[in-house]
């Protein structure tokens, strides 16, 4: 069976860059956002699901979720939330469980989530990476690239779990300020093409 390695961190830490890296190592990566997205717009079991909660206005004739009207009605409502996680995780437990055997020659995969922690993936993977960087490097990183307030990032960046209870769960910890990412994450390549694991 083929190493699954966990990936995360908070907005702005870099997750994205990172993967594109172990891409580029001819890593393949899942994707747990993207894929979310993607069932939510076409999955028949969470479409009926979602309109049973919430009513049809929740997908847009024609084309997919209304994901502002689905981000609005969750947002501050950690039962309906929960509710939608509920709905939405085990489709991409079983997403994922179905991808894994087409990477059989790969030496590993990395199973990238921006709540990998808190949706209880991590406990699906051999080990874990977290990405850290400073909360400040993190607003600037986010205002640059999405237009954001720091208003509306500290509001999101608030809903999720701190640094601290992730790092505990984490097997190995990325540092990414001002450092190089590159020589840190072919020591990790190296480490695990080598030993079957990060340490």
């Amino acid at each position: 069976m083929v190493l699954k390695i966990g990936i995360t961190g908070g907005m702005g830490s870099g997750k994205t860059v990172a993967c594109k890296i172990f891409r580029l190592l001819d890593v393949p990566v899942f994707e747990a956002d993207p894929t979310a997205k993607e069932l939510l717009d076409h999955h028949p079991g969470i479409r009926k699901e979602l309109i049973s909660l919430f009513g049809a206005s929740i997908y847009i004739p024609g084309k997919g979720a209304d994901r502002k009207k689905l981000a609005s009605l969750i947002f501050n409502d950690p039962v309906a939330l929960e509710k939608v996680n509920h709905i939405i995780h085990p489709r991409v437990r079983e997403a994922f469980i179905s991808w894994i055997p087409k990477q059989q020659d790969a030496p590993y995969v990395l199973h990238e989530a921006a709540i990998l922690f808190e949706s209880g993936f991590y406990k699906m993977m051999d080990q874990n990476i977290l990405i850290l960087a400073d909360r400040e490097v993190r607003i600037q990183r986010i205002m640059e690239r999405d237009g954001l307030s720091r208003k509306q990032i500290e509001a999101r960046m608030d809903k999720q779990w701190p640094d601290e209870k992730k790092a505990k769960l984490a097997d190995y910890i990325l540092i990414n300020n001002h450092e190089l990412l590159i020589p840190e994450i072919l020591k990790i390549h190296k480490k695990i093409k080598e030993h079957g694991k990060i340490w």
